[in-house]
């Protein structure tokens, strides 16, 4: 199992799409489960997630007016405003919740618009989801993790700093029993950015006395890594 996870770390740290499962668990939280609208499923789309997906306001509004339902799913669960958000349609997810849309609404794989917006290192969009009343504190994903995990594990530090500062829970423990902390460190690469959102961690107050399943605490994963920016960090 540990030398499984190893593995399952390396495959998520080099960005593959593959998925390496431990039983019912895929090792790579966040990172494969965000997948946009295909070209197939945006041409099949009803008018309200084609007007979101587009950024058509005009067609939007229109939609709305002719009684189209906010919260109608697509095939892997999305909502318009999950659309919009995976397009980067900031104006069309304001004008959608303003109709009555849930900001906090979750898609199949249970991923609300700030994790997705987390997970795709856009900030801006991540703010509007914000403003529009998503929660950063909310637990989404199968992994039951939050927005700050999933950044955290990509070293999205600017995300990070932003979830943080939105009231992001320092040191919720997922159902692999990883913090942000550790997801920053096993599953990065040790470079600027990750180091950064190791930083950001630390300085914020998490804490870096909670280990995981196998009781290794962050520091030591630094450690048998060869990170010696994080080991200062976390030290």
């Amino acid at each position: 199992m540990r030398e499984a996870k190893r593995r399952g770390a390396n495959v998520c740290r080099n960005g593959f799409r593959s998925l390496l499962i431990v039983g019912s668990l895929s090792l790579c939280p966040a990172a494969e489960a965000q997948i946009p609208p295909s070209p197939a499923e945006i041409a099949a789309y009803d008018a309200l997630h084609l007007a979101a997906h587009r950024g058509n306001l005009a067609a939007l509004r229109e939609a709305v007016a002719a009684g189209s339902r906010l919260e109608t799913r697509d095939g892997q669960g999305r909502t318009a405003l999950h659309v919009a958000t995976h397009a980067r349609q900031r104006e069309a997810m304001q004008v959608l919740v303003k109709a009555g849309a849930d900001p906090r609404a979750l898609d199949a794989q249970s991923y609300d618009a700030i994790t997705i917006a987390a997970v795709a290192d856009d900030l801006e969009t991540m703010r509007t989801a914000l403003a529009i009343g998503g929660d950063a504190r909310a637990i989404t994903s199968p992994y039951r993790g939050t927005a700050l995990i999933a950044a955290a594990h990509l070293g999205h530090d600017g995300v990070v700093r932003e979830l943080i500062a939105a009231g992001a829970p320092l040191d919720h423990v997922n159902n692999l029993r990883w913090t942000a902390l550790i997801e920053a460190v096993i599953l990065g690469d040790g470079g600027p950015r990750h180091v950064e959102t190791v930083r950001a961690l630390v300085t914020a107050g998490a804490r870096r006395d909670l280990a995981d399943r196998d009781g290794v605490t962050p520091l030591e994963h630094a450690r048998r890594r060869g990170y010696a920016a994080m080991v200062t960090l976390l030290q």
